[in-house]
């Protein structure tokens, strides 16, 4: 006997003047009925197949999704099967409800947004809340290219879909925004920079990697690696960002009288001598990251953004008699809460998204002060910022000639051609002696 059937409710007429597609399912004369989130006409419908009609007969009214439609029925109705066998290969006397739950869990999987949603979720349960929000703006952005993203399975994703969505990107458009007040406006924005097309779709072929891994999508339809849509060709090189060794020396040897401009330049200062240390991993240092070892008293800690990454290091900063002078100056221009071992973060309890909106406040004020010191020293012709400690650290050893295989250890760097795009190829000075000839 068959159990189920796809059919349109005619009972209710929606808004639309449609009516809603269920699926009926039936067991010992009792019956439940579970929407599948579509709608037709009943001019549309086809009653004795339980489908769309098709383009067949002349005067026949089709929906202009159809065939996507039909596709989609003919997904459900195998879904509902394979529940039923289940059951009946457990040896299970099943109830309505059962069949429901079993269903309605099945109809989510192999639904693109549905994955990136538990994705998200996933990343947020476990402190990963910077990925997760790019991996909100990668779906946010898709939901504005696709105005049917949340019916799209996986098998959808292709490399025609791909290069669409590359197309929309590289457009201009127009955006509406809302005010807290709930005051809207409308804001042109430009087509999306190379290195931003290039985040989402790092992002969109993680989704699929790790959909594939669970078996929630297959190979066959997969846009990206070899012969695919190229992400890695979207990149741009930055612009190289580092102190020369005048701006150095005048930041190590100046004081400002300005106490956010000091607390700024002996943060950076602190940063600079810890090896270019970010300001998300500064900020959670605490007392504990302090080891003794044999030859002395280190800062030992994992980068942030790869201590989950499979082989991450430990990377070990001698405490010298300078560090240690700018732990001390920094805790008396402000004292640390809990634990911490500098005074970046500012108020006690916080952990997950609130600590890490606190830091990105924190960054923004940071960044603002170094700015103000920037003009304080006459250093304007470089954009003085947090990350500027980093690549200042890696290009004093290189111009120190330190090799490139120790400075990337230094960096924490897994490969070399990681560090390589930190550093240009040649000093402009060694450039600047071999044009003489010219």
């Amino acid at each position: 006997m068959k159990n189920y059937k796809v059919i349109l409710w005619t009972h209710k007429t929606l808004i639309s003047g449609e009516f809603s597609v269920f699926l009926r399912i039936t067991k010992d004369r009792k019956v439940k009925y579970i929407s599948l989130g579509i709608s037709a006409l009943s001019e549309q419908w086809n009653e004795q197949f339980g489908r769309y009609n098709e383009k067949k007969k002349k005067g026949v009214l089709v929906h202009p999704d159809f065939v996507e439609n039909n596709a989609f029925l003919n997904i459900q109705e195998i879904k509902a099967k394979d529940v039923i066998a289940d059951f009946e290969r457990n040896k299970i006397d099943w109830t309505l409800n059962q069949f429901e739950e079993a269903f309605l869990n099945r109809l989510k999987q192999g639904k693109v947004k549905h994955f990136f949603e538990s994705q998200i979720h996933k990343l947020k349960e476990t402190d990963h809340i910077g990925n997760a929000l790019c991996y909100q703006r990668t779906l946010d952005m898709l939901e504005i290219f696709d105005k049917k993203f949340e019916k799209r399975l996986f098998s959808e994703i292709d490399i025609k879909y791909v290069r669409a969505f590359d197309e929309f990107l590289q457009m201009p458009r127009e955006s509406v925004y809302t005010s807290k007040k709930g005051n809207k406006r409308v804001v042109q924005r430009k087509g999306n920079s190379s290195n931003t097309r290039m985040i989402h779709f790092r992002t969109l072929r993680a989704i699929l990697n790790q959909a594939i891994e669970t078996k929630e999508a297959s190979t066959t339809t997969y846009p990206f690696g070899k012969g695919g849509f190229e992400v890695a060709k979207l990149g741009e090189e930055t612009e190289k960002r580092y102190l020369p060794s005048e701006y150095l020396v005048k930041i190590k040897t100046t004081c400002s009288d300005k106490k956010n401009n000091e607390y700024a330049r002996k943060l950076f200062l602190f940063s600079y001598f810890c090896y270019g240390m970010s300001f998300v991993d500064m900020a959670g240092l605490t007392h504990q990251n302090i080891k003794r070892y044999e030859s002395g008293l280190y800062i030992t800690y994992k980068r942030h953004k790869t201590k989950n990454s499979k082989g991450a290091k430990a990377i070990n900063i001698k405490l010298s008699e300078e560090l240690q002078t700018l732990i001390n100056d920094l805790a008396d221009m402000k004292q640390p809460v809990e634990n911490y071992l500098l005074p970046i973060v500012t108020i006690q309890g916080l952990s997950s998204e609130k600590l890490y909106n606190h830091l990105k406040t924190r960054l923004k004020k940071f960044n603002m002060y170094l700015e103000n010191l920037a003009l304080e020293f006459g250093i304007n012709d470089i954009n003085l910022t947090s990350y500027v400690s980093r690549h200042t650290m890696a290009m004093s050893l290189q111009n120190n000639e330190v090799p490139r295989e120790v400075i990337s250890q230094i960096l924490g760097h897994k490969d070399l051609k990681t560090t390589n795009t930190y550093l240009d190829s040649f000093n402009s000075n060694i450039i600047d002696e071999a044009v003489k000839v010219l």
